[in-house]
């Protein structure tokens, strides 16, 4: 029997028979097959190049206006490099990892086994609704797991369309797509997952993760923050503009490892607001009106942005409008670049996540460094540098989810590097093989051979276990 779709508001009780179901499932067959899996993996596959136009659509009319170029090499392609990896490696990933005994327990052998966790929870956020459902349902897969999908509210659309699709490719017990509002939201949190994967805002992850510690169910949290990008006092700023520009422009900066804040040489403030007005200029030839710029998710963000403005503004700040057309254009709302920032206002408290980019000026590089050193750790971080020695000090003494030198955003996209946060911005990672062992419990396994001399340490002890005991703790 293929899987119902579900309501936006799903009762929980059937939520909860749902998970059941999930549940005994999973008891029945632990440990599927990597035939079995690849077969999952590769419905998966199907379900999103079958439908790449209807997805892409739907998208885009849950945003108001989402550029479908944008969708498709930020989530589709991203999407299917990431199952299309799994499905090569996971043979790999599931072997038995062989390991040394103790000399002391010759010649026993030892190993790890991984093994599938049962059923994982994933909630999804709607900045990127298919991308950031795929990645953590692709090592859910790819472990062997059973996984149910809380989707977010704010594409309503997007989710509806991907709980038809799954429903007509998996049945409910190995994949539930549940739509719903907060308390549905609410509601999947406090279900005794064996892990859960949550997505989001930093005060939102508080909550989940409290949810969780009631079953003691292990998550991974994906959070945000703020991602400083820095430049180096002799690195080329016309090429740092243009590279900051798409990392803080694409998906009108509704990305959460996208540049936060811009570090930079207090002389080269005015040149960088030329260089990335130019820039932007020949990306966005029409402004927002420009069909590859996208718009704000929805009314309340938009506002938001709006008022992150207003209070830099009463506070000293110099705003830039970098954009043409920068009138109010259904909700799109063009890159503004803000100078003369300082600690009071809401944008350097606050993930700004949207086309709003404040320049903080430095007198030398230590200096830069201190600054997100006072911080809390960012889920990402960009430097601009040519200089080896500098480079490798930052990667030494700099704590960052992950890093992308001389360019923004690219780690996330190579799918042999694991993607998290630390401290604020989150905990735990996935991704290829690292989201397949989040997935899986490495289990040690001790296997004792007929013939071992751990008899001689048994009791009653005698001479001969004494003469060994003083060998061993020499």
């Amino acid at each position: 029997m293929k899987g119902q779709q579900y309501l936006i508001e799903p009762d929980h009780s059937t939520i909860k028979s749902v998970f059941s179901s999930q549940q005994a499932a999973f008891q029945k067959n632990p440990y599927l097959s990597v035939t079995e899996r690849r077969s999952n993996l590769r419905k998966l596959l199907s379900l999103i190049t079958d439908n790449k136009d209807s997805i892409i659509s739907t998208i885009s009319d849950d945003f108001g206006y989402r550029s479908p170029h944008e969708t498709e090499l930020l989530e589709i392609f991203p999407s299917l490099q990431q199952i299309k990896y799994a499905i090569s490696h996971v043979k790999k990933w599931m072997r038995p990892d062989r390991k040394p005994a103790s000399i002391w327990f010759l010649p026993a052998q030892t190993k790890i086994i991984k093994q599938p966790l049962g059923v994982i929870g994933i909630i999804v956020p709607w900045n990127y609704p298919l991308l950031l459902t795929v990645g953590p349902m692709v090592s859910a897969l790819a472990a062997g797991n059973r996984v149910m999908v809380k989707m977010s509210e704010s594409v309503p659309k997007f989710g509806q369309l991907f709980s038809k699709l799954c429903s007509a490719a998996f049945n409910d017990d190995y994949v539930a797509i549940i739509n719903g509002g907060i308390e549905t939201g609410k509601y999947v949190s406090s279900l005794p997952f064996d892990h859960l994967l949550f997505t989001g805002s930093k005060n939102v992850g508080k909550k989940v993760m409290a949810a969780a510690s009631r079953n003691l169910t292990p998550v991974t949290l994906e959070l945000g923050g703020k991602s400083p990008a820095i430049i180096a006092p002799d690195f080329p700023i016309k090429t740092a503009a243009k590279r900051i520009a798409v990392g803080k422009c694409v998906n009108a900066g509704q990305t959460c490892i996208a540049p936060d804040y811009v570090l930079l040489p207090n002389y080269l403030v005015n040149q960088f607001i030329k260089e990335i007005r130019n820039e932007v200029k020949h990306l966005y030839p029409d402004g927002v009106t420009s069909k590859d710029f996208s718009s704000i998710i929805d009314r309340k963000h938009y506002n938001k942005l709006t008022q992150f403005l207003k209070d830099a503004k009463n506070k000293g700040a110099e705003v830039y409008d970098i954009m043409k057309n920068d009138s109010q254009v259904g909700l799109k709302f063009g890159l503004k670049l803000v100078n003369k920032v300082n600690n009071d206002m809401i944008i350097m408290k606050e993930e700004i996540f949207g086309p709003i980019l404040p320049l903080v000026t430095y007198n030398n590089l230590e200096e830069a460094f201190d600054i997100i050193l006072q911080l809390p750790r960012p889920l990402a971080m960009y430097y601009f540098d040519y200089d080896k020695t500098r480079i490798r000090n930052l990667l030494t003494n700099q704590i960052a989810g992950g890093v992308t030198i001389n360019d923004t955003l690219l780690h996330i996209t190579q799918d042999s590097l694991p993607f998290g946060g630390v401290g604020e911005s989150g905990m735990g990672h996935y991704h290829g093989e690292y989201g397949f062992h989040t997935f899986s419990k490495r289990k040690g396994v001790f296997h004792q051979t007929r013939i071992n001399g751990v008899g001689l340490m048994n009791p009653p002890f005698g001479k001969i276990a004494e003469t060994l005991l003083n060998f061993m703790t020499k």
